[in-house]
């Protein structure tokens, strides 16, 4: 299976994900958990069906110690016993944020309150853009047909 599109052959296209990338880079080097970070841009690849951004960051995951028990519960948290309750709360905002057209509010107060409760401004901002950065990266690679399951941890950086 190819993609609709070769996203890295493509030079305007791998123009806009060089920034996109820069991005990304910025959020890694913050000081939200990297393992926050790789839970909940697996839990918005999953809603949004992005199968390249779930074999990604589930691998990427893995390739920093995460267990598998814990990847493989992402997608039922509420009812898991193995996440913390920053952790619950950041999926939580990532849940509601990725599906901000299904919900006529938006993200509530609530889950907003829940989140500050466990992050600084800086980890807030950080969880925020992860959240905005990785529904992007699902949005391009469900419309593209990006092939999923050949990824190796470290390969694009």
């Amino acid at each position: 299976m190819d993609a609709r599109l070769d996203l890295f052959g493509n030079q305007y296209a791998a123009k806009i994900l060089k920034h996109i990338a820069a991005v990304s880079k910025v959020l890694s080097d913050s000081t939200l958990p990297p393992a926050t970070q790789e839970l909940v841009k697996l839990r918005a690849s999953q809603i949004n069906g992005c199968g390249f951004c779930t074999d990604m960051h589930t691998k990427d995951a893995m390739a920093a110690g995460e267990t598998t028990v814990r990847l493989n519960l992402v997608a039922a948290w509420r009812e898991a016993t193995v996440f913390t309750d920053a952790e619950r709360a950041a999926l939580e905002l990532a849940e509601q944020g990725t599906r901000i057209a299904d919900a006529a509010g938006g993200v509530t107060d609530e889950a907003w309150a829940n989140a500050v409760k466990h992050y600084d401004e800086d980890q807030l901002a950080a969880l925020v853009f992860a959240i905005a950065l990785i529904n992007t990266f699902n949005r391009v690679n469900v419309m593209v047909q990006m092939p999923a399951g050949d990824y190796q941890p470290g390969m694009f950086g």
